[in-house]
C-alpha cells in the first residue's frame, strides 16, 4: 500500500456542521508511504473517527477513503483483516492491552501470529524503553505510561506500510516521549513506511512532512 486517500470525506455525525473549518474534513487529502505527517484536533473534532475509518472499524461517513486508488467501501472483512495484518499497524490510544497478561506476553501474542521479531529484538526495545524490569510484569501492575510503552513495542512486531498513532504519548515525559519517537521512526523507515500520528495537544517532536487541523 502506497498511498491513503480521504476524498471529500465529513463523518455523519458533522453533516449538520455547515461552517466547520478542517484540512481534513470535506477535502481532498493524500497521506504517502515513507512520509510522517500529524494530525491535530481539539477534543471532538473527530480525532478517533479517524482512525477508526482508516482501520475499517467505521464506515458512517459520506465521500471517498481509498487504498492506492480502491475504494475501501468495496472491501470485505477479510480484506481489512489482511489490511490490518499486512499493511496497516495500528497504536490504540486505549491502549487494547490484556491485563492479566504479562508486558512480553502481551507482545508474544501477537508476535507468535507474525513471526516477525526475534526475542532479542523485542527484548531490545524493552530494554531501550526502560522496561526491561517490566517484561514479567502484569500489564494491571504497571503505569499507563508503561503501558503505553508496551503498546508501541507491540504495534511494531508486524509487517506495515502505514504505522498510525492515537495519542501515543498522552502519559509520558519527555524523555520517554523521544525514545518512543525514536523507535517508532526506525522501523518505519526500516519498513518504508509512512507515519501518521494524532495529538490534541501533546504530541511527539519529529520531522513532519505534513500537519493537519482536524
Amino acid at each position: 500500500m502506497n498511498t491513503i486517500s480521504f476524498k471529500n470525506v465529513l463523518p455523519h455525525v458533522f453533516s449538520e456542521n455547515k461552517d466547520m473549518q478542517s484540512d481534513m474534513w470535506r477535502r481532498e487529502v493524500e497521506f504517502l508511504k515513507e512520509k510522517t505527517y500529524l494530525i491535530e484536533a481539539d477534543s471532538g473534532k473527530g480525532k478517533s473517527t479517524f482512525c477508526s475509518y482508516v482501520i475499517g472499524y467505521r464506515h458512517d461517513y459520506d465521500g471517498q477513503i481509498m487504498f492506492d486508488g480502491k475504494d475501501v467501501a468495496t472491501m470485505k472483512v477479510s480484506d481489512w483483516t489482511n489490511v490490518r495484518r499486512q499493511n496497516i499497524s495500528y497504536l490504540f490510544q486505549e491502549l487494547r492491552l490484556f491485563p492479566e497478561l504479562t508486558a512480553f506476553e502481551n507482545v508474544e501474542i501477537k508476535n507468535k501470529l507474525t513471526a516477525f521479531k526475534t526475542r532479542s529484538e523485542i527484548e531490545q526495545w524493552f530494554e531501550r524503553l526502560d522496561i526491561a524490569d517490566k517484561m514479567n510484569v502484569k500489564i494491571g501492575f504497571m503505569s499507563f505510561g508503561q503501558q503505553q510503552r508496551v503498546a508501541l513495542i507491540r504495534a511494531l512486531v508486524q509487517p506495515f506500510d502505514f504505522i498510525i498513532a492515537d495519542e501515543p504519548i498522552s502519559h509520558l515525559d519527555e524523555r520517554n516521549s523521544v525514545k518512543m519517537g525514536e523507535i517508532m521512526m526506525e522501523e518505519a523507515r526500516r519498513q518504508g513506511a509512512g507515519v501518521i500520528v494524532t495529538s490534541i495537544g501533546k504530541h511527539m517532536e519529529m520531522p513532519y512532512d505534513g500537519i493537519l487541523k482536524l
